[in-house]
């Protein structure tokens, strides 16, 4: 049948991406790194094109650069992106928070079923992400953080602000993960204020929400220019 090709194609694209990206966030393909289509299609044994189409979305997403010589490469994120990108975060987090004084949609009745039901989803990503911080996990934190977000930012029913703030997610790991994986244990270095964020908003408390986020990043940001001045 027609579609089969296109179906098959399309589910190679996201299973090399996918693949690709573990690497990435995993640190073990390291910043600069060149990736070519020709490269993944021999490791992978598959055609070009959907190598090719996978690399172009990793692209999009900050996980990959085009680079004009050598195919595509592992960005290579300076200490100052890592500041831009958590000052950018900050600033569309808080812009999120501040809609719950503004009586936004989602937040309105938390004790509606729907609601209730998305913000348990929502508080049981941060339950598991909770749990590999404790564990020093940092590959399986780093994929529950994300999803967290990602469904978070999407109880706002803005799409673009959603995928926004999963692209900048996405890149200040990229670029952390570089200086995180050279600490020996990093329990006790990440993160893990999921469930606290959640019971904030279900509470409609934007002020605490937000005093979470910013503690957060301040953490975050001493933490990578303190191993940065350290490599």
């Amino acid at each position: 049948m027609p579609g089969n090709g296109a179906v098959t194609r399309s589910t190679l694209r996201q299973q090399i991406a996918d693949a690709l990206r573990d690497e990435v966030l995993a640190g073990r393909l390291q910043p600069g790194r060149a990736v070519t289509v020709k490269e993944i299609a021999d490791q992978y044994g598959v055609s070009a094109t959907p190598v090719r189409e996978a690399l172009v979305d990793l692209s999009a997403q900050g996980i990959l650069e085009a680079d004009q010589h050598r195919g595509f490469r592992v960005p290579e994120y300076s200490l100052a992106d890592y500041r831009g990108m958590i000052e950018a975060r900050g600033l569309v987090t808080d812009g999120m928070f501040r809609a719950l004084s503004t009586h936004h949609p989602a937040f309105t009745a938390v004790e509606d079923p729907r609601t209730a039901a998305a913000l348990a989803a929502v508080r049981r990503r941060g339950e598991e992400a909770q749990r590999a911080a404790a564990a020093g996990d940092l590959t399986v934190l780093i994929g529950y953080d994300l999803r967290f977000w990602r469904e978070l930012s999407g109880l706002f029913g803005n799409p673009y602000l959603a995928d926004f703030l999963h692209r900048l997610r996405v890149q200040s790991w990229v670029c952390a993960v570089q200086h995180l994986r050279r600490l020996p244990d990093v329990r006790d270095h990440l993160w893990a204020g999921h469930t606290d964020l959640v019971d904030a908003l279900a509470r409609r408390d934007a002020e605490t929400a937000r005093a979470l986020v910013a503690a957060a990043n301040t953490h975050a940001l001493a933490l990578i220019e303190r191993l940065a001045e350290q490599a």
